[in-house]
């Protein structure tokens, strides 16, 4: 199979699941699993959920894994520019000849187990892609992040060396529970008798669901927040630099990415590796290598022009308070030209609102991805208008970027945020048409 047959099969199953609230239905992954061989199992890993900052902490995990000298596997999502970022060794994301020549070994299995279970979802097929890929890879450690929630994920048929989850906030409550104790019930599914639960969870009743799942499963667990101290150090224009202080050592770290909010995600990456094995865990120079070499696309990723960018994935509410909080400490006194869509499936109106005491500018656009529908730009400049601020309507993304940075002073600061999709598809359009020219 090539490449572009690839792609197109898997577009032809974006919208097979289960149910609502079995999102990505574990028994016919299982099922699947087997059929492949089980490939998730012929290599040691870390399994990291949360409802943010789940991505940033398994990539933090993963360079230090890699600067530590292991061959490291990596799964995240959601992709930006292509599905092979879905399936990562040492950093590189899988070739598209090989991408497709996987998926067409697979195939067999794929049909075997459909007769019974059903087809699997673009999710189900992507993730045990990259189990098998990281399989013929013999990778010594892969770091997984979670789908959706946990109990019911996909990757929840992992034995991990160490479970982490970074933090419970409202998304996916149409799956997962409409609070965030019902959402914490969910992820801390992960959990599994004697395996370390790194946590940095914060909202108290989420906390004690967590605390309450990992007693039941015999996990024991890790408090982020009551073991580790932060110090932030001055003196990184497009990064940051601080001390993690835990109870096995203090690392210095300078991040060439922005938002304190990181900082947290770094202390929980820290933990989950201080939790593995004597023989997998890096050392404090290893930890501090990696991660000076982060690069995390799309998580308040900086380019420096006039106007400056900021590309930035903030799709639910906890993800653009982050934003909007990093934002205002970044860049004192800056005014922001926000460029903003939203996916149908999420609450627009939160996501929105922790922008609207920015000062600055608003345009609303869409995206065109398909299976995937965007609120209407219409829509979202009315939920604005209702929360008191005043936006543009642009449909077209690249008209609303361009139009959006044409109007901004020079000093001012343009974020490309909300939906995956949107930053997906001006920053590619970004770094083939402006940041070469900058």
């Amino acid at each position: 199979m090539i490449f572009a047959q690839a792609q197109a099969y898997l577009l032809g199953t974006i919208n097979e699941t289960a149910s609502r609230r079995l999102p990505n239905r574990l028994d016919r992954m299982i099922a699947l699993l087997e059929a492949l061989g089980n490939p998730q199992d012929r290599y040691p890993t870390l399994h990291i959920g949360g409802t943010s900052g789940k991505g940033s902490t398994s990539t933090m995990a993963a360079a230090a894994l890699e600067a530590a000298g292991n061959r490291t596997g990596l799964h995240v999502k959601p992709h930006l520019s292509s599905v092979t970022e879905r399936a990562r060794v040492n950093g590189a994301a899988i070739g598209e000849d090989r991408f497709g020549e996987i998926l067409g070994e697979m195939m067999p299995a794929i049909e075997r187990v459909a007769t019974e279970h059903g087809r699997a979802s673009y999710y189900e097929t992507l993730l045990a892609l990259a189990f098998v890929y990281l399989a013929q890879e013999k990778v010594d450690v892969a770091v997984i992040e979670v789908g959706i929630g946990g109990k019911l994920d996909g990757t929840n048929v992992l034995h991990p060396l160490v479970s982490v989850i970074t933090n419970v906030a409202l998304d996916h409550t149409d799956v997962l529970g409409e609070t965030p104790a019902e959402i914490a019930a969910d992820k801390v599914g992960i959990a599994k008798a004697g395996v370390p639960l790194v946590s940095d969870v914060a909202d108290p009743q989420a906390r004690a669901v967590i605390e309450a799942g990992c007693a039941a499963a015999g996990a024991p667990f890790v408090s982020v927040r009551d073991t580790v101290s932060l110090v932030t150090h001055s003196g990184e224009p497009y990064g940051q630099s601080f001390s993690v202080t835990t109870p096995e050592a203090t690392y210095d770290l300078a991040l060439p990415i922005l938002g304190s909010f990181q900082q947290r995600n770094a202390a929980t990456a820290i933990r989950a590796l201080e939790a593995l094995p004597a023989a997998l865990r890096p050392d404090r120079a290893s930890i501090e290598s990696g991660f000076s070499q982060l690069m995390i696309p799309g998580r308040m990723e900086y380019f420096p022009s006039h106007p400056a960018v900021v590309f930035d994935i903030a799709h639910n509410p906890d993800k653009a308070a982050h934003l909007a909080a990093a934002l205002r400490e970044t860049f004192p006194g800056r005014r922001f030209a926000l460029i903003i869509a939203v996916g149908q499936s999420k609450d627009a109106a939160r996501v929105i609102e922790p922008f609207t005491d920015l000062p600055g500018t608003f345009t609303f656009t869409s995206f065109d991805t398909e299976g995937r529908t965007s609120i209407r730009p219409q829509r979202l400049a009315s939920m604005a208008q209702e929360l008191g601020v005043w936006g543009r309507a642009i449909t077209d993304p690249v008209e609303a970027f361009s139009i959006a940075r044409r109007n901004a002073d020079a000093q001012d600061i343009v974020v490309v945020t909300g939906s995956t999709f949107v930053v997906a598809t001006l920053r590619d359009w970004w770094l083939t048409h402006v940041a070469n020219r900058v």
